[in-house]
Protein backbone atom coordinates (compact mmCIF):
# COMPACT_ATOMS: atom_id res chain seq x y z
CA UNK A 1 0.00 0.00 0.00
CA UNK A 2 0.96 3.39 -0.36
CA UNK A 3 1.00 5.62 2.25
CA UNK A 4 1.16 9.39 2.57
CA UNK A 5 2.40 11.72 5.72
CA UNK A 6 1.48 14.97 4.59
CA UNK A 7 3.55 18.09 6.90
CA UNK A 8 0.45 19.41 9.67
CA UNK A 9 -0.90 22.38 8.58
CA UNK A 10 -3.24 23.15 10.87
CA UNK A 11 -2.27 25.88 13.30
CA UNK A 12 0.67 25.29 15.15
CA UNK A 13 0.57 21.23 14.96
CA UNK A 14 4.19 20.26 15.35
CA UNK A 15 3.44 16.62 15.75
CA UNK A 16 4.14 14.16 12.47
CA UNK A 17 2.11 11.13 11.79
CA UNK A 18 4.50 8.44 11.22
CA UNK A 19 8.00 8.38 13.24
CA UNK A 20 11.18 7.01 11.06
CA UNK A 21 11.16 4.01 12.90
CA UNK A 22 7.32 3.33 12.03
CA UNK A 23 7.99 3.92 8.30
CA UNK A 24 11.00 1.65 8.43
CA UNK A 25 8.71 -1.31 9.62
CA UNK A 26 6.22 -0.41 7.06
CA UNK A 27 9.09 0.07 4.50
CA UNK A 28 10.50 -3.50 5.06
CA UNK A 29 6.75 -4.89 4.85
CA UNK A 30 6.62 -4.28 1.67
CA UNK A 31 4.64 -0.60 1.68
CA UNK A 32 5.89 2.55 0.01
CA UNK A 33 5.84 5.43 2.24
CA UNK A 34 5.82 9.42 0.97
CA UNK A 35 6.96 11.31 3.39
CA UNK A 36 6.87 15.87 2.82
CA UNK A 37 9.97 17.18 3.18
CA UNK A 38 10.30 18.67 6.67
CA UNK A 39 6.99 16.87 8.00
CA UNK A 40 9.20 15.88 11.06
CA UNK A 41 10.89 18.97 11.29
CA UNK A 42 9.32 20.23 14.67
CA UNK A 43 10.40 16.84 15.83
CA UNK A 44 13.79 16.65 15.04
CA UNK A 45 12.84 14.02 12.82
CA UNK A 46 14.91 14.69 9.62
CA UNK A 47 14.21 14.72 5.80
CA UNK A 48 17.68 12.48 5.80
CA UNK A 49 16.29 9.89 8.44
CA UNK A 50 13.30 9.02 7.00
CA UNK A 51 15.09 8.84 3.42
CA UNK A 52 17.44 6.45 5.30
CA UNK A 53 13.95 4.87 6.85
CA UNK A 54 12.91 4.27 3.11
CA UNK A 55 10.44 6.44 2.63
CA UNK A 56 10.39 8.33 -0.43
CA UNK A 57 10.42 12.67 0.23
CA UNK A 58 7.47 14.61 -1.56
CA UNK A 59 7.95 18.32 -1.91
CA UNK A 60 3.96 19.19 -1.14
CA UNK A 61 1.37 18.31 0.82
CA UNK A 62 -0.31 17.90 -2.34
CA UNK A 63 2.05 15.52 -3.81
CA UNK A 64 1.70 13.52 -0.20
CA UNK A 65 -2.00 13.21 -0.62
CA UNK A 66 -2.51 12.16 -4.18
CA UNK A 67 0.07 9.91 -4.25
CA UNK A 68 -1.24 7.31 -1.23
CA UNK A 69 -3.90 5.14 -0.73
CA UNK A 70 -3.88 5.78 2.65
CA UNK A 71 -2.59 9.16 4.62
CA UNK A 72 -1.74 9.15 8.00
CA UNK A 73 -1.83 12.44 9.71
CA UNK A 74 -2.51 14.17 13.36
CA UNK A 75 -4.75 17.03 13.20
CA UNK A 76 -8.10 17.07 12.23
CA UNK A 77 -8.29 18.00 8.40
CA UNK A 78 -8.38 21.38 7.09
CA UNK A 79 -10.18 22.43 4.13
CA UNK A 80 -7.80 22.62 1.84
CA UNK A 81 -6.66 18.91 2.88
CA UNK A 82 -9.91 17.86 1.85
CA UNK A 83 -9.39 18.64 -1.25
CA UNK A 84 -6.13 17.26 -1.91
CA UNK A 85 -8.24 13.78 -0.85
CA UNK A 86 -9.32 11.01 -3.70
CA UNK A 87 -11.90 9.05 -4.18
CA UNK A 88 -12.10 6.12 -1.92
CA UNK A 89 -8.71 6.84 0.14
CA UNK A 90 -8.41 6.03 3.84
CA UNK A 91 -7.15 8.47 6.52
CA UNK A 92 -6.14 8.33 10.15
CA UNK A 93 -6.05 11.38 11.82
CA UNK A 94 -7.51 12.51 14.98
CA UNK A 95 -11.12 13.64 13.68
CA UNK A 96 -13.32 15.47 16.14
CA UNK A 97 -15.99 15.62 13.02
CA UNK A 98 -18.39 16.29 16.43
CA UNK A 99 -16.37 19.87 16.02
CA UNK A 100 -15.67 20.00 12.34
CA UNK A 101 -17.45 22.75 9.93
CA UNK A 102 -20.07 20.34 8.12
CA UNK A 103 -18.52 20.96 4.61
CA UNK A 104 -15.29 18.48 5.59
CA UNK A 105 -17.50 16.12 6.50
CA UNK A 106 -19.92 16.45 3.30
CA UNK A 107 -16.15 17.13 1.51
CA UNK A 108 -15.02 13.40 2.69
CA UNK A 109 -18.51 12.06 2.26
CA UNK A 110 -18.93 13.30 -1.60
CA UNK A 111 -15.26 11.54 -2.21
CA UNK A 112 -15.90 8.32 -0.70
CA UNK A 113 -13.46 8.81 2.47
CA UNK A 114 -13.01 6.08 4.82
CA UNK A 115 -12.14 8.56 7.85
CA UNK A 116 -10.91 7.02 10.72
CA UNK A 117 -10.66 8.69 14.17
CA UNK A 118 -7.61 7.80 16.82
CA UNK A 119 -10.11 9.55 19.66
CA UNK A 120 -12.59 6.17 18.76
CA UNK A 121 -10.23 3.58 18.35
CA UNK A 122 -10.34 1.19 21.27
CA UNK A 123 -8.03 -2.18 22.34
CA UNK A 124 -8.69 -4.30 24.99
CA UNK A 125 -12.07 -2.01 26.19
CA UNK A 126 -9.78 0.90 26.29
CA UNK A 127 -8.69 3.99 24.24
CA UNK A 128 -5.42 3.63 24.29
CA UNK A 129 -4.32 6.49 21.48
CA UNK A 130 -6.49 9.12 23.32
CA UNK A 131 -5.05 8.08 26.87
CA UNK A 132 -1.39 8.80 25.56
CA UNK A 133 -1.77 11.99 24.30
CA UNK A 134 -4.10 12.20 27.72
CA UNK A 135 -1.06 11.64 29.55
CA UNK A 136 1.06 14.02 28.36
CA UNK A 137 -1.52 16.85 27.93
CA UNK A 138 -2.18 15.93 31.98
CA UNK A 139 1.52 16.58 33.00
CA UNK A 140 2.00 19.73 30.48
CA UNK A 141 -1.47 21.16 32.56
CA UNK A 142 0.81 21.59 35.70
CA UNK A 143 3.61 22.78 34.05
CA UNK A 144 1.60 25.23 32.49
CA UNK A 145 -0.34 26.15 35.55
CA UNK A 146 3.33 26.74 37.15
CA UNK A 147 3.95 29.52 35.13
CA UNK A 148 0.80 31.12 34.78
CA UNK A 149 0.76 31.24 38.67
CA UNK A 150 4.24 33.10 38.51
CA UNK A 151 3.72 37.09 37.62
CA UNK A 152 3.59 36.35 33.99
CA UNK A 153 0.27 38.58 33.64
CA UNK A 154 -1.20 41.58 35.19
CA UNK A 155 -3.70 39.24 37.38
CA UNK A 156 -1.64 35.92 38.18
CA UNK A 157 -0.97 35.42 41.97
CA UNK A 158 3.23 35.63 41.50
CA UNK A 159 3.27 32.37 43.87
CA UNK A 160 4.99 28.77 43.58
CA UNK A 161 2.95 25.52 42.87
CA UNK A 162 4.68 24.06 45.45
CA UNK A 163 6.21 25.21 49.40
CA UNK A 164 8.77 26.42 50.91
CA UNK A 165 8.89 26.54 54.78
CA UNK A 166 6.45 29.08 56.44
CA UNK A 167 4.66 29.43 53.12
CA UNK A 168 1.83 27.14 51.88
CA UNK A 169 1.79 25.51 48.57
CA UNK A 170 -0.40 26.08 45.69
CA UNK A 171 -4.15 24.38 45.97
CA UNK A 172 -5.10 22.38 42.38
CA UNK A 173 -8.60 21.15 41.89
CA UNK A 174 -8.46 18.49 39.11
CA UNK A 175 -12.24 17.76 37.78
CA UNK A 176 -12.37 14.43 35.99
CA UNK A 177 -10.30 11.11 37.49
CA UNK A 178 -9.23 9.82 34.25
CA UNK A 179 -6.09 9.44 32.68
CA UNK A 180 -5.16 13.29 32.39
CA UNK A 181 -6.31 14.01 35.47
CA UNK A 182 -4.76 11.41 37.28
CA UNK A 183 -1.71 12.26 35.02
CA UNK A 184 -1.94 15.61 36.57
CA UNK A 185 -2.41 14.89 39.80
CA UNK A 186 1.14 12.98 39.72
CA UNK A 187 2.52 15.74 38.32
CA UNK A 188 1.22 18.27 40.96
CA UNK A 189 1.85 16.33 44.08
CA UNK A 190 5.65 15.74 42.76
CA UNK A 191 5.88 19.95 42.52
CA UNK A 192 4.67 19.82 45.95
CA UNK A 193 1.10 21.33 45.33
CA UNK A 194 -1.99 20.89 47.25
CA UNK A 195 -4.66 18.36 45.31
CA UNK A 196 -8.26 17.49 45.10
CA UNK A 197 -9.88 15.62 42.81
CA UNK A 198 -13.80 15.52 41.73
CA UNK A 199 -15.06 12.76 40.01
CA UNK A 200 -18.71 11.53 39.36
CA UNK A 201 -17.88 7.62 40.35
CA UNK A 202 -16.92 6.51 43.72
CA UNK A 203 -15.28 3.27 43.01
CA UNK A 204 -12.80 5.26 40.76
CA UNK A 205 -12.05 8.05 43.29
CA UNK A 206 -11.23 4.64 45.80
CA UNK A 207 -8.74 3.95 43.53
CA UNK A 208 -7.11 7.47 43.12
CA UNK A 209 -6.98 7.36 47.26
CA UNK A 210 -5.08 4.14 46.93
CA UNK A 211 -2.98 5.19 44.01
CA UNK A 212 -1.35 8.57 45.92
CA UNK A 213 -1.63 6.68 49.76
CA UNK A 214 -4.20 8.96 50.68
CA UNK A 215 -2.12 11.98 49.69
CA UNK A 216 -5.03 14.05 47.88
CA UNK A 217 -8.25 14.65 49.08
CA UNK A 218 -11.32 13.24 46.77
CA UNK A 219 -14.78 14.48 46.61
CA UNK A 220 -17.89 13.47 44.28
CA UNK A 221 -17.95 15.59 41.40
CA UNK A 222 -21.96 17.20 41.75
CA UNK A 223 -22.87 21.11 41.33
CA UNK A 224 -22.93 22.59 44.58
CA UNK A 225 -19.54 20.75 45.28
CA UNK A 226 -17.76 22.25 42.41
CA UNK A 227 -18.81 25.73 43.47
CA UNK A 228 -17.78 25.12 46.97
CA UNK A 229 -14.06 24.11 46.57
CA UNK A 230 -13.45 26.15 43.72
CA UNK A 231 -13.55 29.48 45.61
CA UNK A 232 -10.29 28.23 47.21
CA UNK A 233 -8.48 27.01 44.34
CA UNK A 234 -5.50 28.13 42.94
CA UNK A 235 -5.77 26.50 39.59
CA UNK A 236 -8.53 24.46 38.27
CA UNK A 237 -7.80 21.68 35.63
CA UNK A 238 -11.09 20.53 33.60
CA UNK A 239 -10.25 16.92 32.77
CA UNK A 240 -13.90 15.66 32.39
CA UNK A 241 -14.85 12.93 29.75
CA UNK A 242 -17.46 13.16 27.43
CA UNK A 243 -21.29 11.71 28.89
CA UNK A 244 -23.68 9.56 26.96
CA UNK A 245 -24.31 11.48 24.45
CA UNK A 246 -20.61 12.16 23.37
CA UNK A 247 -20.61 15.69 24.60
CA UNK A 248 -18.76 17.60 27.50
CA UNK A 249 -20.41 18.96 30.26
CA UNK A 250 -19.97 22.56 31.73
CA UNK A 251 -18.74 22.19 34.92
CA UNK A 252 -18.34 25.80 35.67
CA UNK A 253 -20.54 28.42 34.30
CA UNK A 254 -19.77 31.88 32.88
CA UNK A 255 -21.49 32.96 36.33
CA UNK A 256 -19.31 30.94 38.30
CA UNK A 257 -16.60 32.80 37.63
CA UNK A 258 -17.77 35.72 39.99
CA UNK A 259 -16.82 32.97 43.03
CA UNK A 260 -13.08 32.08 42.00
CA UNK A 261 -10.26 34.79 43.33
CA UNK A 262 -8.61 36.63 40.99
CA UNK A 263 -5.56 35.34 39.00
CA UNK A 264 -7.22 31.43 39.20
CA UNK A 265 -5.95 29.82 36.46
CA UNK A 266 -8.56 27.35 34.54
CA UNK A 267 -7.03 25.00 32.06
CA UNK A 268 -9.06 23.29 29.31
CA UNK A 269 -8.71 19.63 28.74
CA UNK A 270 -11.40 18.99 26.96
CA UNK A 271 -11.55 21.99 24.49
CA UNK A 272 -10.92 19.84 21.81
CA UNK A 273 -13.88 18.19 22.32
CA UNK A 274 -15.73 22.03 23.03
CA UNK A 275 -14.63 22.79 26.34
CA UNK A 276 -15.77 22.08 29.75
CA UNK A 277 -16.02 26.01 31.24
CA UNK A 278 -18.62 28.16 29.71
CA UNK A 279 -16.22 30.77 29.53
CA UNK A 280 -13.59 28.78 27.03
CA UNK A 281 -13.12 29.64 23.35
CA UNK A 282 -10.04 27.73 21.76
CA UNK A 283 -6.30 29.27 22.21
CA UNK A 284 -3.25 28.68 20.16
CA UNK A 285 0.29 27.31 21.61
CA UNK A 286 1.24 31.04 20.30
CA UNK A 287 -1.15 32.96 22.14
CA UNK A 288 -2.09 29.89 24.36
CA UNK A 289 -4.30 32.20 27.33
CA UNK A 290 -6.67 35.14 27.68
CA UNK A 291 -8.15 36.44 30.87
CA UNK A 292 -12.16 37.04 31.68
CA UNK A 293 -13.27 38.48 34.86
CA UNK A 294 -9.59 37.93 35.99
CA UNK A 295 -9.57 34.72 35.71
CA UNK A 296 -6.65 32.84 33.83
CA UNK A 297 -7.94 30.59 30.81
CA UNK A 298 -5.63 28.28 29.01
CA UNK A 299 -7.38 26.11 26.33
CA UNK A 300 -4.94 25.10 24.50
CA UNK A 301 -6.49 22.25 21.71
CA UNK A 302 -3.10 20.35 21.15
CA UNK A 303 -1.08 20.76 24.18
CA UNK A 304 0.99 17.77 23.41
CA UNK A 305 2.37 19.30 20.70
CA UNK A 306 4.47 21.91 23.49
CA UNK A 307 6.38 18.28 23.26
CA UNK A 308 6.25 16.82 19.68
CA UNK A 309 8.94 14.67 19.52
CA UNK A 310 7.74 12.68 22.76
CA UNK A 311 4.23 12.92 21.59
CA UNK A 312 4.63 11.94 17.84
CA UNK A 313 6.78 8.92 18.88
CA UNK A 314 3.52 7.71 22.03
CA UNK A 315 1.65 8.31 19.18
CA UNK A 316 3.28 6.44 16.68
CA UNK A 317 3.60 3.30 19.23
CA UNK A 318 -0.39 3.47 19.83
CA UNK A 319 -1.09 3.94 16.51
CA UNK A 320 1.31 1.72 14.27
CA UNK A 321 -0.28 -1.35 15.67
CA UNK A 322 -4.34 -0.71 13.65
CA UNK A 323 -2.03 1.00 10.57
CA UNK A 324 -0.16 -1.71 9.74
CA UNK A 325 -2.96 -3.75 9.69
CA UNK A 326 -5.15 -2.13 7.61
CA UNK A 327 -1.73 -1.30 5.27
CA UNK A 328 -1.47 -5.00 5.30
CA UNK A 329 -4.83 -6.34 5.02
CA UNK A 330 -6.79 -3.63 3.49
CA UNK A 331 -9.90 -2.05 5.40
CA UNK A 332 -12.71 -4.24 3.87
CA UNK A 333 -10.83 -7.06 5.94
CA UNK A 334 -10.30 -5.29 9.41
CA UNK A 335 -13.93 -4.17 9.28
CA UNK A 336 -14.66 -8.39 9.22
CA UNK A 337 -12.30 -8.99 11.68
CA UNK A 338 -11.29 -6.37 13.52
CA UNK A 339 -13.99 -4.68 15.80
CA UNK A 340 -10.96 -2.56 17.72
CA UNK A 341 -10.51 -0.82 14.27
CA UNK A 342 -14.15 -0.77 13.63
CA UNK A 343 -15.05 1.46 16.01
CA UNK A 344 -13.05 4.13 14.71
CA UNK A 345 -14.21 4.41 11.37
CA UNK A 346 -16.86 7.45 10.76
CA UNK A 347 -17.56 7.28 7.18
CA UNK A 348 -17.07 4.88 4.88
CA UNK A 349 -17.72 4.72 1.15
CA UNK A 350 -19.75 8.38 1.39
CA UNK A 351 -21.56 6.72 4.29
CA UNK A 352 -21.54 7.99 7.95
CA UNK A 353 -20.84 4.75 9.77
CA UNK A 354 -20.60 6.69 13.62
CA UNK A 355 -24.15 6.88 14.82
CA UNK A 356 -24.14 10.07 17.11
CA UNK A 357 -22.02 11.70 14.03
CA UNK A 358 -24.83 11.08 11.38
CA UNK A 359 -27.90 12.41 13.92
CA UNK A 360 -25.82 15.77 14.44
CA UNK A 361 -25.29 16.50 11.16
CA UNK A 362 -28.71 14.65 9.88
CA UNK A 363 -26.99 12.40 8.07
CA UNK A 364 -27.62 8.76 6.66
CA UNK A 365 -26.29 6.03 9.18
CA UNK A 366 -24.55 2.78 8.24
CA UNK A 367 -23.68 0.30 10.48
CA UNK A 368 -20.73 -1.64 8.99
CA UNK A 369 -21.35 -4.84 10.02
CA UNK A 370 -24.40 -7.08 11.58
CA UNK A 371 -22.08 -7.86 14.17
CA UNK A 372 -20.75 -5.00 15.00
CA UNK A 373 -22.36 -2.40 17.18
CA UNK A 374 -21.10 0.15 14.79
Amino acid sequence: MRIGIPKEISIEEKRVGLTPAAVDALVKNGHTVFVESKAGESCHFTDEEYEKAGAKIVYSSEEAFKRADMVVKVAPLTEEEVDYMYEGQILFSFLYLMMSKKNIIHGLLDKKITAIGYELITKDGKNTILQAMSEIAGQLSINVAAKLLENSTDVSKGILLGSVPGVKPANVLIIGGGVAGIAAARTALTNGARVTILDKNINKLREIEEKFNKNVTTLISAPMIIQRVSKYADVIIGAVSTNENNQVPKILTYKDLDNLKKGTVLIDLAIDRGGCFESSRLTTLSNPYFIEKDIIHYCVPNLPALVSRTASIALANNTYEFIFDVADFGIEHQITINNDVTKGICLYNGKCTNETIAKMYNLEYLRLHPFSKN
